[in-house]
């Protein structure tokens, strides 16, 4: 289960990985924008923006539709569901295991008072 976890938010933490594209997705998530409205403010050329989208896209980040010569880009949030679920579960192990060194710490704090 958590190998099949693992494997659904690749893609998402693939994509999310590079800075060029949390930049896309930020904006994305303010609004649906064109490709050439994306691109305008990065550094890098229009090809460059557009194998970026390609892997938002693939990773389910971003939708686009053509209407035309103009593509227009938008948020998928759901897709953030994934690896929003893989976080909160490595969460829950971590805080179940600093409970226990919490008690453990805490037993053993008793203990020495006892023998002191």
């Amino acid at each position: 289960m958590l190998n099949q976890s693992i494997a659904a938010a690749d893609p998402v933490f693939h994509a999310l990985a590079d800075p060029t594209r949390r930049s896309i997705v930020e904006r994305l998530s303010r609004r649906a924008a064109t490709v050439s409205e994306l691109a305008k403010p990065l550094a890098i050329s229009l090809p460059a923006v557009l194998q970026h989208l390609g892997v938002l896209e693939r990773s389910g980040l971003v939708r686009t539709e053509k209407v035309g010569r103009v593509r227009t880009c938008h948020i998928e949030p759901a897709a953030l569901n994934t690896a929003e679920q893989w976080i909160a579960a490595r969460r829950a192990d971590w805080e179940q295991r600093l409970d226990r060194l919490g008690d453990y710490l805490e037993q053993q704090a008793v203990q020495q008072e006892r023998t002191t």
